[in-house]
């Protein structure tokens, strides 16, 4: 396991899957261990994936300063991991909470960005979160599921702020729900780490206007991938968020929900594969 150094000295990991051209990958949760997201579907067939640990996540340190979670005091650790391996230019990938750290790291670090692929990337840092009634709206077109009926109303009091968050609406954030998505669902708690992301998007770390700016002048290609019944993002959030980069693409995956490389592991490989050859 590679470990490299922040440049306040926490101990950083990272994983190599697959042989090839790097593609540093840039995980989600807010601040979950980078086990996750696996092979991405076999597109480690395609390139030598480099999933990082967030600091204080997986294999990685825990900072001695716990304001070092928060999003944009992330970018210089990206930075960092760019620079321990050598790449001039590097692509990326980032998925869900991700993709806000990897728009703060296109704004402040454009010259070192090849490629950039957000994957159900919520704009949080573009100031556009999902909306309850993106999240519903998704969640009903699931109304044929068989777990629907007990899901929908807890998914709804906790949405409205009534309810705790319940396990019985899981399903609402995977296109399939299915053994392989129950078994990925379960990891989840242990694998996040619950106090780094209470800071990772708080006060101060982003800066909306001032990022939507630096990435109308980001002329790196970016693909924008949206799953058809996510509801955080929605489609129609996850193309106003291409929208901000002047030379972004956009695609829907259909049936995917918020993990598409689950959903449809050889679709999901096939669009992102083309995307960065």
């Amino acid at each position: 396991m590679p470990i490299f150094g922040a440049p306040d000295g926490t101990r950083l990991a990272f994983h190599l899957r697959g042989a090839g051209e790097p593609l540093v990958v840039l995980p989600g949760g807010p601040m979950r261990a980078s086990a996750y997201l696996g092979d991405l579907g076999g597109l480690d067939a395609h390139r030598q994936l480099v999933l990082l640990d967030l600091r204080g996540t997986g294999e990685s340190e825990t900072p001695a300063d716990p304001g070092t979670y928060r999003c944009d005091r992330l970018v210089d650790d990206v930075e960092a991991l760019r620079s321990h391996l050598g790449l001039e230019r590097m692509d990326v990938l980032a998925h869900s909470a991700g993709g806000s750290l990897a728009m703060l790291y296109a704004a402040r670090y454009p010259q070192r960005l090849g490629r950039l692929a957000l994957v159900t990337a919520t704009p949080w840092a573009l100031g556009w979160p999902a909306t309850p009634g993106d999240r519903l709206a998704a969640a009903r077109l699931r109304a044929s599921e068989p777990w629907f009926p007990d899901a929908f109303p807890a998914f709804v009091a906790w949405l409205e702020g009534t309810g705790d968050f319940d396990p019985v609406f899981l399903p609402f954030f995977y296109g399939r729900w299915d053994d392989t998505a129950r078994a990925h669902a379960d990891r989840e708690e242990t694998e996040t780490n619950d106090d780094a992301a209470e800071v990772y998007g708080g006060d101060g770390a982003y800066e909306q206007a001032t990022t939507r700016g630096a990435l109308a002048r980001v002329r790196t290609p970016v693909l924008v991938l949206a799953g058809e019944v996510d509801g955080g993002p929605s489609p129609a959030l996850a193309r106003r968020a291409a929208d901000a980069f002047p030379a972004a693409e956009f695609a829907v995956q259909p049936g995917a929900g918020h993990y598409p490389w689950l959903d449809d592991p050889r679709g999901f490989t096939q669009r992102v594969a083309a995307f960065f050859s």
